[in-house]
């Protein structure tokens, strides 16, 4: 097991108010209680989204925040229930800024830049034209001025970078470290990611196993944020489906051997609403892992 040591030159806040907002935690599969992928992380005045899966950006402003106070998006993998809320991030963003607003810095493993260019992309992108008619038309120029932006109105400001495993990203008080983890490769190239500050760590699996690599990124890790789409023995019929995600026992044998200190079970398939099946997984969980264990749902706010 691999244990990270605090980056020297950051400077750490102990007073920080750290804190996670479960946004979306469910599935590719539409549900009232839960839907998609995506999660906050406060440090302090600052918000770092990690995926965003379908609602997103609704249950972002059901929580209490705007689309202007995020100015980080991490994208774990490009299944569509871990991003696609983004275009709609994107153009509710631009919608309320007025000019003032920084640029979103965006996050992801390969095709991230691709996905971003296709999106809002000058010429290129599919809502370019929506773009140009907003910064255009006397129409919304006016619904702009109202909202005390200054005109020139300018298009969205949005820089995307692709990640391989390995790389960092710095803020002023934290760091990300990244890492493969086993999901669809290789049609589809999936991150995992390590959130330091303050001394302390929150990891994202993403959509995984118990793969080396996660282990290793989430050593001794306050926080690790997993997959448990169903109870482990509800996946053994389809030994295909169990290698590739999560179930109860896998995330619990995960976070038991990362040493992880408390483990937030997320993306969870409707079947798992009932309490029933809630108390199954909770109880396989508690066999494999001896740490803190948080059932997500959304709307959820951990301190850690």
């Amino acid at each position: 097991m691999t244990s990270f040591e605090p980056v020297q030159h950051l400077v750490y806040h102990s007073a920080m108010e750290h804190s996670l907002t479960l946004l979306a935690s469910g599935t590719p599969i539409p549900d009232v209680r839960r839907w998609g992928s995506s999660a906050v992380v406060t440090l302090g005045d600052e918000h770092l989204m990690f995926d965003c899966g379908y609602s997103a950006t609704f249950k972002l402003h059901q929580a209490g925040m705007k689309s202007t106070d995020v100015d980080r998006l991490f994208l774990t993998h490009h299944h569509s229930d871990h991003i696609a809320d983004y275009p709609a991030l994107l153009l509710s963003r631009f919608d309320m800024s007025i000019g003032t607003t920084n640029p979103l810095l965006v996050y992801g493993p390969s095709h991230t830049q691709l996905l971003t260019d296709r999106l809002i992309g000058e010429d290129q992108g599919a809502f370019w034209p929506d773009i140009v008619a907003r910064t255009s038309h006397p129409l919304s120029l006016g619904a702009y001025e109202r909202r005390t932006g200054q005109l020139p109105r300018d298009v969205p400001r949005v820089e995307a970078t692709d990640l391989t495993p390995g790389d960092t990203v710095e803020g002023e008080n934290w760091l990300v470290r990244t890492a493969e983890v086993k999901h669809v490769q290789p049609y589809l190239d999936s991150l995992a990611y390590r959130l330091e500050a303050s001394g302390r760590c929150i990891v994202f699996a993403g959509d995984t196993v118990a793969c080396e690599t996660l282990i290793e990124l989430a050593a001794d890790a306050d926080v690790l944020v997993m997959d448990c789409v169903q109870c482990s023995i509800d996946m053994s019929e389809d030994p295909a489906y169990s290698m590739y995600i999560s179930g109860s026992i896998e995330a619990g044998v995960a976070a038991q051997a990362a040493g992880a200190k408390h483990l937030v079970l997320v993306h969870q398939h409707p079947a798992m609403n009932s309490d029933e099946k809630k108390e199954m997984a909770l109880e396989d969980v508690s066999g494999v892992f001896d740490g803190i264990v948080t059932w997500g749902e959304e709307g959820m706010v951990i301190p850690w």
